[in-house]
């Protein structure tokens, strides 16, 4: 590389560039050698190997991820026309994977899986609920906001407003604030409520972008609902961390003979409730407000026959390597006792969205699972996330949620 570049220069590891070479994109402070220049943190740095040229990225000193990458081009210069790129890129790809009616309500930015690090952009009609988790995207937010306006807008979408969900303790760990609220520069509207209704699947939903879970919504498992209702006509259904019925409301819309849904949260009830009644599916419904596995240790000690499809739909157990091995005893408890609850030829939804629970180390607990319970697993499906939530085979962070749909026999 001849011309001289303008940002300063990051002397990486031979592991770092090994990583890199893969197509992580990823460059921790150990794995630096030295630097050149004084990079400021949120600003680009340029990475070399030796003379080679590796990428730009974003760089924050207090970051356990020091680096991360923008672009392995030397060409690209990062000005509003390169986010405007990465925006529209982004943007078609949801408009030709989620057609329809799905595009009006999915994620249309999956961080590093869309080569915008540290940033989340989920849909829910004319609302965009943001959450930036990287010190670089938040100082070039505006530009990219402005962006994804123009974007939506240009494709005849309308956007009443952006709401920032940046209260996640990941921002800590970049050196950020923690807040929410509607942005408010550059001419964009502010809705007078932050409480919005989407439908999914035929299944209408409030959504609340302010104190909903996460950006407002779990927006990833949406195909996989759908897979639930294709089987669930006149069956009696078990939905076990319901949060706001979803699993359960389709299965309902679904032809299900009965659904009875459970939460630990009473708050969640309420909304699996009240969503229920928005559907008029409550006559078909009902719940209870009780601890998962309290309530399958109960039913499997009186062996209960009440139900012909559980579904498993736990929040993710594990959040490092750690606590993997705890993980999976609580992922084989919970599923050995709901494939001892049901009669042979009944029906099993199970997943798990942790990414330190590998879709092999699943496998494993749930065959470990069905062999004590001695029973047969016969797989229908194995699936993942939503397409708008996609899966970058050389950034293994990207991919998480596994979800399995068994007859048990």
């Amino acid at each position: 590389m001849k011309q001289k570049r303008p940002y300063p220069k990051v002397m990486i590891s031979p592991k770092a560039e090994r990583s890199i070479k893969n197509g992580h994109p990823w460059i921790y402070g150990e794995e630096i050698r030295q630097i050149e220049g004084v990079p400021e943190s949120g600003g680009l740095v340029d990475v070399f190997a030796g003379n080679a040229y590796m990428g730009t990225g974003f760089y924050n000193s207090a970051s356990k991820i020091s680096i991360r990458l923008l672009s392995r081009n030397a060409n690209d210069v990062f000005d509003a026309r390169f986010w405007r790129r990465r925006v529209e890129y982004a943007v078609l790809y949801r408009k030709t994977v989620m057609p329809g009616a799905d595009f009006a309500c999915c994620r249309l930015i999956h961080s590093e899986a869309d080569q915008m690090p540290g940033l989340t952009v989920d849909r829910y009609g004319g609302i965009l609920s943001v959450q930036i988790t990287c010190l670089g995207m938040e100082l070039v937010k505006d530009t990219v906001y402005r962006a994804l306006w123009d974007v939506l807008t240009e494709l005849g979408e309308t956007v009443t407003g952006i709401y920032e969900r940046n209260d996640t303790a990941q921002r800590t760990r970049e050196g950020l604030p923690e807040y929410k609220g509607w942005y408010r520069t550059g001419g964009i509207p502010v809705p007078e409520s932050a409480v919005t209704e989407i439908c999914e699947n035929g299944v209408r939903y409030l959504v609340d972008v302010e104190n909903g879970q996460k950006t407002g919504f779990f927006l990833d498992q949406k195909y996989n609902r759908a897979a639930v209702a294709r089987i669930a006509e006149g069956k009696r259904v078990l939905d076990c961390f319901t949060h706001t019925g979803s699993f359960g409301l389709n299965a309902a819309l679904g032809g299900a003979a009965h659904v009875t849904c459970v939460d630990i949260s009473p708050s969640a009830i309420e909304m699996a409730r009240a969503n229920a009644v928005r559907n008029g599916l409550d006559g078909k419904m009902d719940f209870l407000c009780e601890d998962v596995f309290d309530l399958l240790t109960k039913l499997a000690d009186r062996k209960c026959r009440d139900y012909d499809l559980i579904v498993l739909d736990p929040p993710a157990f594990t959040k490092s390597r750690k606590t993997v091995e705890d993980a999976a005893r609580g992922y084989k408890e919970i599923n050995l006792k709901a494939m001892k609850l049901l009669p042979r030829g009944g029906y099993l939804a199970t997943c798990s969205c942790s990414h330190f629970m590998t879709d092999d180390l699943f496998r494993k607990v749930l065959d470990s699972a069905a062999k004590d319970a001695a029973v047969s697993l016969r797989q229908i499906e194995a699936r993942q996330q939503a397409p708008d939530h996609p899966i970058l085979w050389n950034v293994p962070e990207t991919s998480y949620l596994k979800f399995y749909l068994f007859q048990v026999v």
